[in-house]
């Protein structure tokens, strides 16, 4: 375990040196913008376009524990962004296009497609404005437990505890630990400890793990879920909007390598099900919940597949080739970290450049790249 428990101070190394590679990228991108390389390299490198992810979008706060501010943009940097892919000549699409693009010749131009995880409140308040105002397509990837105020956000959760509290216990492997935590640093290392525990563990684990904190502690999970998320009036607002597409992201938002295969099989079909009869319409899109390389294997690609899902959304950092190179079930998707505020890296990610070149072989999961 990477932390010292009780009275003693935690190890903040591997905190320190995460953020440090942080900056390090951050100065790399910057310079790769300035030598003119990613152009250079241009169709080779950026293939048809690529698939921005988002979650949070609102004003900046004066807080000084953010340990989810990487996952957080501001309505004016939305704002820059899409002001800046009309600029570039980006194309700015559908995820319905974005499926016709990747497996057609490539054209002229490239596109971007926006998309929104986790359906929460800030994007109708904050970032809708934004797009409205602007008039281009986006996509939301919702998990239905949230508007029918029945899930668990349990990251929030998490993240209030240790903002408030000099000192935190809970049980892990049924054993009674105790965390100082009267630095910032110290809270920052014990919620990225916190937060891959959790992640870790199955649904009802996590359940049980999260409310004991949450009792402990005098935080209303629901309440804060309930707060922080859209209800179903938010999003019929957004359905009416032809430029929003609504895929699912599940009913409860679980790393589906956690769950079982007939759980990871009806957490996709009854996610889908549920928003398909809400808004009553086909809802072709999927989005694997967290969608990192450790929450979903290729078994699951091939239970979206086999759903009929047209497409189903990564968090693996990437761009979409043309002609059937990229698996339309792994799409990749290039996630901003809330954190940078530069342009000049995000024209950099877009290039393709940062990422390994895409060849048409087989890949982890089992299809062309």
């Amino acid at each position: 375990m990477p932390l010292r428990q009780g009275r003693d101070r935690l190890h903040l190394g591997n905190a320190n040196l995460s953020s440090e590679n942080r900056l390090l990228t951050s100065l790399r991108l910057e310079l790769a913008y300035f030598t003119g390389r990613p152009w250079l390299s241009g169709r080779q490198t950026g293939g048809a376009g690529a698939v921005l992810r988002f979650e949070r979008v609102r004003p900046r706060r004066a807080v000084r524990f953010q340990p989810l501010r990487e996952h957080e943009i501001t309505p004016r940097f939305l704002d820059r962004t899409i002001r800046a892919l009309k600029r570039w000549n980006f194309d700015i699409v559908s995820m319905d296009e974005v499926c016709h693009r990747a497996v057609t010749s490539p054209g002229p131009r490239r596109f971007v497609c926006l998309t929104f995880d986790g359906g929460y409140k800030d994007l109708i308040a904050s970032a809708y404005p934004v797009l409205s105002r602007h008039g281009v397509p986006f996509t939301i990837y919702l998990p239905t437990a949230f508007p029918d105020r029945l899930g668990e956000a349990w990251w929030l959760a998490l993240e209030e505890i240790i903002a408030r509290e000099t000192r935190v216990s809970l049980v892990i492997d049924r054993k009674e630990l105790r965390f100082d935590i009267g630095t910032r640093s110290e809270k920052y290392q014990l919620y990225e400890f916190l937060w891959g525990w959790m992640r870790s563990l199955a649904p009802a684990d996590l359940s049980t793990a999260i409310n004991d904190l949450c009792k402990r502690y005098s935080v209303n999970l629901a309440a804060l879920s309930r707060e922080a998320t859209m209800d179903w009036s938010d999003l019929a607002k957004l359905a009416a909007d032809p430029n929003v597409t609504i895929g699912s992201a599940t009913v409860n938002y679980p790393a589906l390598s956690n769950l079982k295969d007939a759980d990871a099989e009806r957490e996709m079909t009854m996610g889908r099900a549920v928003a398909e009869a809400a808004f009553r319409r086909d809802v072709r899109h999927f989005a694997y919940p967290f969608g990192g390389r450790t929450a979903f294997a290729r078994k699951h690609v091939v239970m979206a597949e086999q759903a009929g899902f047209a497409s189903a959304a990564s968090a693996i950092p990437g761009v979409v080739q043309a002609e059937g190179h990229t698996n339309l079930h792994a799409l990749p998707r290039i996630a901003w970290d809330g954190r940078q505020r530069s342009l000049r890296v995000m024209r950099v990610m877009l290039s393709g450049s940062p990422f390994a070149p895409v060849r048409p072989a087989r890949n982890s999961w089992g299809k062309t790249a």
